[in-house]
Formats: C-alpha cells, sequence, structure tokens
C-alpha cells in the first residue's frame, strides 16, 4: 500500500511540476509566423547521392509543445534530387480529407519553431531497403481518416507503427510522443518500436514495455514514465529523457 502512495504521489507531482513548467514557459506564437526553415540535419540531395531515411521529433506549437512531440520520417532514394517526408497532420481529417500527408518537403524542417531532434539516421544499402517498407506501410496505415489528440491515434502513432514494422529502424520515440504506446488496430500486444521487446497497451490509456532498447516504461493515461538501462536515463512527461541521449541499437 505504502510503495502504491508513493508511485501515486510521483505522477502527481511530476505532473504537476509539468505543468508549471508549462505555464511559466508558455508564450503564444502565430503558426503562420512561426519559423519553418531547414535545422541543417539533412545531407544535400544535390551532394549526396546515397539513400537516406531519418526520423524526426520535435515539440508541437504553443502549449501543446510542453506535453507532447510531432513526429516524421524523411526520405530519399538513391539519386534522388529532394526527400519525401511522411507525417500524420490533424487538421486534415478535420476538413474531411486524409490523416496521412506524403509528399515532396524540407526533410529537418523546425516545427513552427521548435527545433528538430534527430531520432535516428540511416544511410545507404539500410535506407535503400527501409524505404519500400515504410512506404507501403504508410500508404495502407489503418487510421486514414482517423485523428485524435489524445490518447491515439495521432501523428505519434503513425510514426510508432512505421518504426515498429521496419526492422532497419531501431529506435523508439521519446517519451513526450503522446499516443505512440496506441498499438496498431487498437491492439493489446506488440513487438515493441524498437523490436527489442514486447508492449501491453489498452489504447494508449495504460501499457507497459520493456525492452533492451525501451528499458522500462509505465504508460499512463498517455503519459510515460521508464528508465533505460541500456543509456541510463529516467523517462518522464514533459520533461522527455534525464541522462544519456538516446541512439538506435546497432
Amino acid at each position: 500500500m505504502e510503495k502504491s502512495r508513493l508511485f501515486t504521489l510521483f505522477i502527481i507531482g511530476t505532473a504537476l511540476a509539468g505543468l508549471g513548467l508549462a505555464v511559466y514557459n508558455y508564450r503564444p506564437v502565430k503558426w503562420w509566423q512561426a519559423d519553418r526553415s531547414s535545422a541543417g540535419l539533412a545531407p544535400d540531395p544535390a551532394e549526396y547521392k546515397q539513400a537516406v531515411v531519418q526520423v524526426y521529433a520535435a515539440r508541437t506549437i504553443n502549449w501543446k509543445g510542453w506535453f507532447a512531440v510531432h513526429s516524421w520520417i524523411a526520405v530519399k532514394p538513391e539519386n534522388a534530387d529532394f526527400y519525401t517526408t511522411y507525417q500524420v497532420m490533424g487538421y486534415r481529417v478535420f476538413r474531411g480529407g486524409n490523416a496521412v500527408l506524403i509528399g515532396p518537403d524540407i526533410p529537418d524542417r523546425r516545427w513552427f519553431g521548435a527545433e528538430p531532434d534527430l531520432i535516428q539516421d540511416l544511410r545507404g544499402e539500410a535506407a535503400a531497403r527501409a524505404i519500400p517498407r515504410i512506404d507501403e506501410l504508410a500508404k495502407n496505415y489503418y487510421y486514414q481518416h482517423t485523428y485524435q489528440l489524445w490518447p491515439g491515434p495521432n501523428s505519434n502513432s503513425f510514426i510508432a507503427h512505421i518504426i515498429r514494422h521496419t526492422p532497419e529502424l531501431t529506435v523508439e520515440l521519446p517519451p513526450t510522443a503522446i499516443g505512440k504506446d496506441w498499438i496498431d488496430n487498437g491492439k493489446l500486444f506488440a513487438r515493441s518500436e524498437s523490436g527489442s521487446g514486447v508492449q501491453f497497451s489498452l489504447f494508449g490509456i495504460f501499457g507497459l514495455t520493456v525492452g533492451l532498447a525501451e528499458g522500462i516504461e509505465i504508460d499512463f493515461l498517455g503519459l510515460t514514465f521508464g528508465i533505460d538501462f541500456y543509456r541510463p536515463a529516467l523517462k518522464l512527461p514533459f520533461f522527455g529523457r534525464i541522462g544519456m541521449k538516446d541512439a538506435p541499437l546497432p
């Protein structure tokens, strides 16, 4: 009983601290005025001819950014002179369109002023193998016309789905990627995103993930609490990782 009380107090304390941080740092931004330029993280396709696959995440716009990130994937086949990005955009569903947006774009755009974090960077043969699979998964995504900010499926659910089913991608999304624990088609069990463990999730509201890359993660109301043992770090809502920077498995 005492342990359960301590855990409850820990969750409440983390939530209150994160909420206080969000309120203190909140600065409203007009989305049409926000920076959407390149962050300089992707190789220039005019100079780099090999295939490239990059997974990105960046804090969302305005107050939501203190709670969650938006994630996307950018690909460039061998000898291609532009990048194609894959992501889910909620506003498209609200207007009666398709949730999945696929098209040429700047791969490493700042997300309405937020700096993107490069989660995984594949080059050469590994990227070339992954690109057809990514394209197939995106075009056949089950939730083409569905979007729910919480608990999912949302933009992070989509990218987690692609990572989970692309063997060359061996990383997991950050703890602030709310919606990542929504398993395909509402299933209860699956491989973890990195493929190095297993995951249980009750529609993204409560779950448990255990894996070499993920360590131990508890999902509670869409918020992730965990410990990464492989690259030691705490995983917390609002704050993300506290410790070593994450990296894909070798």
